[in-house]
Parts: C-alpha cells; structure tokens; sequence
C-alpha cells in the first residue's frame, strides 16, 4: 500500500472540532478537546493534543498508543477522534491517500494506489465537455477519461506517453478520449458511425 503523507500537517493546528460539550464522556471528549490528527499511512495516525505530545492510533487493529488505552484496553478518544475525522472527511481513510488535484490543487483523497497526478471531481473531465488541444489549438469533444494512464495507452506504433507529440507530458497522467465535434459523440454512436477518436494525456488539454 502506498503511504498516506501529511502534506498540509507538518505543524498541525490543534482545535476542537464543537465547543466543550460539559460532559466527561469519552465520545464528547474526542470532539471536544483540542486535537489534530495527523495521517502517517498504513492504517496509522497520530493524535497531537499538545506540544510535543501524540498517541499514535493503528486504526486496522483498532490500538492506541495512549495510558487509556494501554491500561484499560478501551476505545479512547484519539480512536474516536480518528473514526470522527475520517467520517467528515477531513483526513484520508486507511485505504485512501492526500493528494493535490493537478489541475487547481484542491486537496483529494484517493485511493492508496493511485499514482500523481490526479484530479478533483471539478477538474475531471467528463463526457461532452469542449477542450483545447494545448499544443495545436484545436477544440475538441470529450468522449470519455479513462483510468488507464498515459504510458499504458496504446496509439497505433506508441503509447499516449510516448507518441512524440506528448513529448513533455507526464507518462502517468491520465487519458482523455475525444473527437473533433459530431453531433451525440457518445463511445456507442461513434463506433457505430466508424468516426475516429484520439487519446491525449489530461494535461495537455483544457476547458474552453
């Protein structure tokens, strides 16, 4: 599994997620005590409640590195805490990884094995959107964005990645289908009626 990196958290802000709720239960604790929950990849996190002071929590095994834990082998705070910001999305899930979406920088989280670059859902180019080809200035349609990446795209004698062309354009990017435009340019109808369509790598392509 590649490892989830704290990209934004090398000095994570410590607060608490609602206002202290009064009340001494370890669940309104995990919301309501300062804390920042720093993802270390694999399954792991570490809670920072203080200066200089973390619990590490193995989320797969459900284990917490603090005395709660450690003595009395319950669910802590930090557990919880962890559970809650996975849940709100504000850290990546065991499985899940930070990223930069190559297009605006939105942060994302995808899956552990995606290699960069990827793209938010904003940036994803969907089917029937007009782009322009970079290098030649034509406008296009897209068809659709595979999940196959660059180098992995055969074009006739290359792949995306290599056909001179794409000279310069990361090999690990993405692959957009598109055609110059038809009328109902979907993949069915576009077979059916023999029309061609070219593979580019996303970064060479752009809104219009």
């Amino acid at each position: 599994m590649v490892p989830t990196k704290p990209t934004r958290t090398t000095n994570p802000r410590i607060e608490p997620l609602v206002p202290d709720g009064r009340t001494d239960s370890r669940a309104a604790r995990a919301r309501s005590e300062p804390m920042a929950v720093v993802p270390l990849g694999d399954g792991r996190y570490d809670v920072v409640v203080g200066a200089g002071t973390a619990y590490t929590v193995a989320l797969p095994e459900g284990t917490c590195t603090c005395p709660d834990y450690q003595y009395r082998e319950t669910r802590c705070k930090h557990l919880r805490r962890v559970a809650i910001e996975i849940t709100d999305r504000r850290v990546p899930a065991p499985d899940e990884r930070d990223a930069d979406c190559a297009a605006c920088g939105e942060r994302v989280f995808v899956d552990a094995e995606t290699p960069d670059p990827v793209y938010c859902d904003d940036c994803t180019l969907d089917a029937g959107t007009l782009v322009r080809d970079r290098e030649r200035g034509d406008v296009l349609v897209v068809v659709d964005t595979l999940q196959k990446r660059a180098r992995a795209v055969d074009v006739g004698d290359h792949t995306v990645a290599t056909h001179p062309s794409n000279e310069g354009y990361d090999p690990d990017d993405v692959v957009v289908e598109a055609v110059y435009p038809v009328r109902d340019a979907t993949p069915e109808r576009l077979r059916e009626r023999g029309v061609r369509t070219y593979a580019f790598p996303r970064g060479r392509l752009e809104r219009v």
